[in-house]
């Protein structure tokens, strides 16, 4: 335990330095800083592991309430946000593109802003806010109006505001923004509306636009106001114009390897759904029908926007599956410097930190139907009698031949974070067993309107679990443990040097396992359920938890018989802070 116990001193030490704003090199040495967190994942590589250990296994069931925030009014909806600390100030976001500054000793509110925003926002899955981002002086969060906003972090005052994409169009944006270097670096949502995806670098004092590089091949990039490069090569492996609307949204933000110099960015799933429009049928010249970067993992240089590598999940994508889910980096067991990421499409892979390549892939869900394994290249073998059937096919030419496909496209695992433990060295993942009935339907593109070229209905797999939080081996893919529950799983996971895993459930339990065996240790009724991220930091010599709960998000919007199955819970909007006192810590 020596390394977390150094780690944690060392944090202590850096974070009593005079605050005068957060550095280059407080954001570099989050995980290792115990009191504070300045990024989303609790460091860049979005391993959302702690260091401290006094919460532990053995005192955990005294952690008690010390404070609770109503984020108040009617606009309670999904709150997915991860709070960060900064200087005994709590900073978070939530529906509606709002921010709360709370202090962390009372829970009482400093300043609250609201985002001024438009009629005719078209979100897709929920007002909801993943979280922020600090950098000097500012916070900086996006808005569903796609603009990316900086606050001043002492009042809450507008720095800066500025447009990332056209909302009217279909865009929006609603992940924590990523800072490297003085860059603010965010992506796009909208993949259902026909936009492009793309990844964009400000200069964080200012906000002008210092790189963009668009995800679909076709489109050019810009650095310093200029046009730089090409994204891929055009009509390489789309057909015709389609690339033009060819979606991949980069919705969920990205993560920065420091060892590589390299932002990872994922690439949501290509424009329609209906994959036979985009030529993805059997393919008759090459990767034609591969549709890139869509349904992708990107590695991009920081400095210039520049594609280094990708790794395509799923090619010729026609389930809605995406590529977004975040790429976190760690070293393995044997010292080899590793990306794991948990695909929508059911699939664990692990890459090479270096450039992207495939190392493995195994399956996280059960009865996985679109593809019968990866083959040694990392490319999926199909299972082409799953895919959804060509309406052209069709005797009316309106709807192709239903199937059912398992995921559904909500994913094994959706948005919601996984974390891995640098105590066990296993990833700890977020997964839902479900399945959908889905077909194709005849679309074409039109601005402002959905995409989708499809209908689906989404059932569930079992009758006793959809929920199922997993201990991964990501040396062997093997599932060490599995946590089941009845409602989806749609919040966020951490881990701990204390040997604890802590997730959230839709019905408003917060939990926290022995990250061995997968016993539940504690739990807490939050009231509301909860699809936030939790943290923990240390304070005056206390070990603080807290996690942000608020029933919402895509499975009540989406979620076809699932929904009615939740259709019960409530929704909500508070922040539930815990800690162990120092008396119950010193008398264990």
């Amino acid at each position: 335990m020596n390394r977390f116990i150094t780690a944690a001193v060392a944090g202590v030490m850096l974070a009593g330095a005079s605050h005068a704003g957060v550095t280059e090199e407080e954001i570099r040495n989050d995980q290792s800083v115990t009191s504070q967190i300045v990024t989303n994942g609790m460091g860049r590589h979005l391993q959302r592991f702690s260091p401290l250990d006094t919460l532990n296994k053995e005192n955990i069931h005294k952690m008690v309430p010390a404070w609770a925030f109503s984020l108040g009014g009617e606009k309670q909806r999904g709150q997915e946000t991860q709070p960060l600390i900064y200087d005994g100030v709590m900073y978070i976001t939530g529906s509606y593109s709002r921010v709360y500054a709370i202090d962390v000793n009372t829970g009482e509110e400093l300043w609250q802003y609201d985002a001024r925003l438009p009629e005719g926002i078209l979100p897709c899955c929920d007002v909801i806010n993943r979280g922020g981002a600090i950098y000097g002086d500012n916070f900086y969060f996006g808005t569903l109006d796609a603009r990316i906003v900086a606050l001043d972090l002492k009042t809450g005052d507008v720095k800066w505001r500025k447009k990332i994409a056209d909302y009217k169009a279909g865009y929006s944006y609603t992940a924590a923004p990523l800072i490297v270097d003085g860059l603010v670096v965010t992506g796009n949502s909208g993949g259902e509306f026909g936009i492009i995806g793309e990844v964009q670098a400000r200069d964080a004092e200012t906000g002008e636009l210092v790189w963009t590089r668009p995800v679909i091949e076709g489109h050019m990039g810009t650095l310093n106001g200029e046009e730089s490069t090409m994204t891929g090569t055009l009509n390489a492996t789309w057909p015709g114009d389609m690339w033009k609307t060819g979606g991949g949204a980069t919705w969920l933000g990205g993560s920065y390897d420091a060892d590589t110099n390299t932002l990872v960015f994922g690439a949501g799933n290509p424009a329609p759904w209906n994959s036979h429009l985009r030529n993805a049928g059997t393919p008759t010249e090459g990767n034609k029908g591969d549709n890139l970067y869509a349904a992708s993992r990107i590695g991009i240089d920081p400095k210039t926007g520049e594609i280094k590598w990708h790794f395509q999940t799923t090619p010729r994508e026609g389930w809605d599956y995406d590529g977004v889910n975040e790429v976190v980096a760690y070293t393995d067991r044997e010292g080899n410097k590793r990306f794991a990421t948990a695909d929508r499409n059911g699939f664990f892979y692990v890459l090479n930190r270096e450039d992207g390549a495939f190392v493995s892939a195994t399956p996280f869900v059960k009865d996985i139907s679109w593809a019968s394994g990866i083959d040694e290249t990392g490319r999926p073998i199909f299972v082409e009698e799953n895919r959804p059937g060509n309406p052209a096919d069709a005797a009316d030419g309106k709807k192709g031949d239903v199937i059912f496909a398992s995921p559904s496209f909500l994913g094994g695992k959706n948005w919601m974070p996984m974390a891995f433990s640098q105590r066990t060295g296993n990833f700890y993942v977020p997964s839902n067993e479900w399945g959908m009935d889905i077909w194709n339907e005849p679309i074409s593109y039109k601005k402002g309107a959905a995409y989708l070229g499809a209908g689906f209905t989404i059932k569930p797999n079992y009758e006793d679990h959809i929920g199922s939080l997993k201990a991964i081996d990501p040396d062997t893919g093997e599932i060490k443990w599995e946590f089941k529950n009845d409602a989806p799983l749609w919040g966020g996971v951490m881990t701990t040097a204390g040997g604890l895993v802590f997730t959230g459930t839709p019905e408003g339990k917060f939990i926290a396992f022995d990250d061995e065996t997968g016993e539940e240790l504690w739990s807490f009724q939050t009231g509301s359920g909860i699809v936030g991220q939790p943290v923990t930091w240390e304070q005056d010599g206390e070990q603080y938890v807290s996690i942000v709960s608020g029933w919402g998000g895509a499975v009540p919007l989406w979620g076809g018989e699932v929904a009615k199955k939740v259709n019960y819970l409530n929704q909500g909007g508070m922040v539930w802070t815990f800690k162990l006192p120092k008396e119950l810590a010193a008398a264990n």
